[in-house]
């Protein structure tokens, strides 16, 4: 008999977990389960490498929404399509091919696994994994242009880098969708809150690990001319994280840590003529915009990754 775990997952676990499994289905040949005789003649279930994919099936087949409009990662919508395509229920059974009835447990993962394979042969399929990563490629170009030019708008400028977390507490319940919006309210803050009055520029990326669920890892440029504590500029901007998730959130300093990272230091006061400073700071950057930890849904049209508007920069203000 399968063990079957019903427990609560969260977003990004489920997620990930679809993705490790069609990951997993795509590089090997096996099916789910295995039917073998045994010397008394008996049919015996035989599990296989993939069958320790299934132990948050139930999870992974309730977890797409529609009634929120989500992006799909490619793993994500061969996962769905799969179990669309064979009829796969909450039951998690499917329908038999070949006429009324319905197929075992064992036989539908089979089916599963067999259309997930099909699926990843498809010329889509293997086009957005290159365009996601061609993506990345661009924006580190991007990045890196965007920081040497906000560099060059005064003769110094205090680079603030923080990590901008969800406690694990509530990092079970957290939608993707709550995550743009506290990012949201973050960047309109910009536009009114003394915190940002100097600032110069600004990057944003949210990202998705395995340890710390979905996070944002955010970069703040200020003019030095007016702003002289870089730590104290990113604890102000970690504290407004706090408020802003209603003390759902917590913050890390890279400012905190500047000693640790020696000679390729890429974040506090920077100096316009300083060119070993100044590479640093864009290959610091250039970490934002990485592949590593791309997002597997987000909400339609919103933008994972963001940079400030290039504009002319007036005395004293932003």
């Amino acid at each position: 008999m399968s063990k079957r775990t019903f427990s609560y997952l969260s977003q990004s676990d489920i997620s990930i977990r679809i993705e490790r499994f069609v990951r997993a289905v795509e590089s090997s040949s096996s099916p789910a389960y295995e039917s073998i005789r045994t010397r008394s003649g008996q049919e015996r279930i035989q599990p296989t490498n993939l069958s320790r994919h299934f132990e948050h099936m139930q999870s992974m087949v309730d977890f797409f929404d529609d009634r929120c409009s989500y992006s799909y990662s490619e793993h994500l919508q061969v996962f769905r399509q799969a179990c669309q395509d064979i009829g796969l229920d909450r039951n998690l059974i499917c329908p038999h091919g070949q006429g009324t009835g319905y197929l075992s447990y064992h036989q539908s993962m089979n089916a599963l696994v067999d259309r997930i394979r099909e699926l990843t042969k498809a010329p889509w399929y293997r086009r957005r994994k290159n365009d996601r990563t061609h993506q990345a490629k661009q924006q580190q170009i991007d990045v890196a242009e965007y920081v040497d030019w906000v560099l060059n708008r005064c003769a110094r400028t205090v680079v603030v880098r923080v990590d901008l977390h969800y406690r694990a507490v509530v990092q079970s319940r957290l939608r993707v969708e709550q995550v743009f919006d506290d990012l949201e309210a973050l960047t309109r803050a910009r536009e009114r809150n003394p915190i940002f009055q100097h600032e110069t520029g600004y990057i944003c990326s949210v990202e998705q690990g395995e340890e710390r669920g979905i996070h944002i890892h955010a970069a703040f440029f200020f003019t030095g001319e007016y702003v002289w504590s870089d730590r104290y500029k990113a604890q102000q901007i970690g504290e407004l994280w706090v408020e802003i998730t209603r003390g759902q959130g917590y913050y890390h300093s890279c400012n905190d840590d500047k000693e640790s990272y020696g000679d390729t230091c890429g974040v506090g006061v920077v100096r316009r003529g300083d060119a070993h400073m100044r590479s640093n700071v864009i290959e610091a950057m250039r970490y934002l915009a990485k592949d590593s930890q791309h997002l597997r849904m987000r909400p339609a049209r919103a933008r994972c990754f963001r940079v400030g508007r290039r504009q002319k920069l007036f005395r004293g203000i932003r």
